[in-house]
């Protein structure tokens, strides 16, 4: 029988997600910190930028990191083309756009779908993610991205 997750982020609720996916893994985030979802293009490139930054841009007047959202997960940089998207997020109060493969879906779902992440080891690092959703066509992770930009991090970007 599957476990779910006992927080208090998840009380009975039904949560409201964006799915979107980085190479061949679907993952998510709840709506409340999405703004808006843009096609990509190009940034400027900043010079001595932490490795995940790819730049930044304008988003009506305010300049903006963009994140490679998959190096910032570990996985291998992704390679922008005409399906990528920007996905602009609100994190510690800053807003910040994450490149993604491509948006798949918005969903809404009940909380207790959303099962904990296994322990894998001890020296494993698991505070990126909320829960693992099962689904019909796969599994998605569920992002937090408050603990995957922690505060001091954000204000270092948008300095």
């Amino acid at each position: 029988m599957a476990t779910t997750i006992n927080s208090t982020s998840f009380n009975g609720e039904t949560l409201e997600i964006i799915a979107f996916r980085l190479h061949d893994q679907e993952f998510c985030v709840k709506t409340t910190t999405i703004r808006e979802i843009r096609g990509w293009a190009p940034s400027t490139p900043i010079p001595h930028a932490p490795a995940d930054v790819i730049g930044v841009m304008n988003l009506r007047g305010s300049v903006i990191p963009i994140i490679d959202l998959a190096y910032k997960l570990g996985m291998k940089s992704t390679v922008a083309n005409e399906r990528s998207a920007i996905v602009v997020a609100e994190v510690h109060n800053m807003v910040i756009g994450m490149l993604v493969d491509r948006v798949s879906d918005i969903l809404t779902i009940p909380s207790s779908q959303v099962q904990p992440v296994p322990e894998i080891s001890a020296s494993f690092d698991k505070s990126f993610s909320e829960g693992i959703i099962a689904n019909e066509h796969g599994m998605i992770c569920f992002l937090n991205l408050a603990k995957m930009f922690k505060g001091t991090e954000i204000e270092d970007l948008a300095a």
